[in-house]
């Protein structure tokens, strides 16, 4: 799976005022990805709101997306919830073309355990023709997909292929480097530490910051895969407070606005998300012009 090695951005999904899509502004920004460098793009993860769209807006934002996109990078589909026989079902349906893999989140609000998670993944696998990568986001699902299972679920199934890692715990990272397959990938969920995380051994990130800043997400990455570590730091510290400045109010409320302010679009969002107050934006724009002096 090359397609997954490098950085890859979680894409944002624009709306109008009224709540529609704004599918011109999605196609400046995948225009604007591909032009500065990002090795791949993720359609409807967590930052691209998926579970505030109905499955026909979904359907219509894969299908732009992969037209807009015309093969000239590699595409993955988020499809991931809690109830197993609904993703089964959607994953199964999934007949879009132009998608390398599935990005499939660990159940959330159900806090099953860790056979409950291996089962529920397992039902994906047996049904998917595309390879699937495992998310792991504690903070939002409330349940952590711990190594054991990660390696188990990478051992029992082939197009079971990589694992998105956003628990923060480099023990955790450690234990999946020292007993996964060879070939199943560790990718950074989170900006703030793609830096060691790829020092481990991760391949790359699934990035938010890179919306805004596609050009030094993908940057850092490379600088990283050739073990420029110096140079890598340079950028990682250039990102670090306005990647905090996109989750301080919730994902993708920050990097929505940071995205109005460099003319993709407006900020809004869907309910129960909310705009970023203006304190958080004053900082955001205070933010800015130091990066724009780099």
């Amino acid at each position: 799976m090359n397609e997954l090695i490098g950085a890859g951005v979680a894409l944002v999904t624009p709306f109008h005022a009224d709540g529609s899509i704004d599918f011109d502004t999605l196609g400046d920004l995948i225009e604007y990805q591909i032009a500065e460098g990002v090795d791949y793009l993720v359609s409807l993860g967590t930052t691209g709101e998926t579970a505030t769209l109905a499955q026909e807006d979904r359907k219509q934002v894969w299908k732009f997306t992969t037209d807009k996109v015309k093969g000239r990078v590699p595409l993955v589909a988020g499809i991931g919830g809690n109830n197993t026989a609904e993703i089964v079902r959607q994953v199964q349906a999934f007949d879009i073309p132009g998608y390398c893999a599935i990005l499939s989140v660990s159940p959330y609000y159900n806090k099953p355990t860790q056979e409950g998670i291996y089962q529920h993944y397992k039902a994906i696998a047996e049904v998917s023709t595309l390879p699937i990568i495992l998310y792991n986001v504690p903070g939002r699902t409330g349940s952590n997909i711990m190594p054991a299972t990660a390696v188990r679920l990478a051992q029992d199934f082939k197009n079971i292929v990589a694992i998105k890692e956003a628990s923060g715990n480099f023990m955790q990272f450690s234990e999946i480097m020292r007993d996964k397959p060879d070939d199943f990938l560790l990718i950074s969920g989170d900006d703030p530490v793609t830096l060691p995380m790829m020092a481990l051994g991760a391949v790359g990130i699934i990035s938010v910051v890179g919306n805004a800043f596609p050009g030094k997400v993908a940057q850092l990455a490379k600088l990283c895969r050739a073990g420029n570590y110096a140079e890598a730091g340079i950028l990682h510290a250039q990102l670090l407070h306005i990647t905090e400045l996109c989750f301080v109010e919730g994902n993708p409320c920050g990097v929505k606005y940071i995205l109005q302010q460099k003319g993709f679009g407006k900020d809004y969002v869907r309910l129960p998300l909310v705009p970023v107050g203006p304190q958080t934006q004053q900082k955001i724009i205070d933010e800015l012009k130091k990066i724009d002096r780099f």
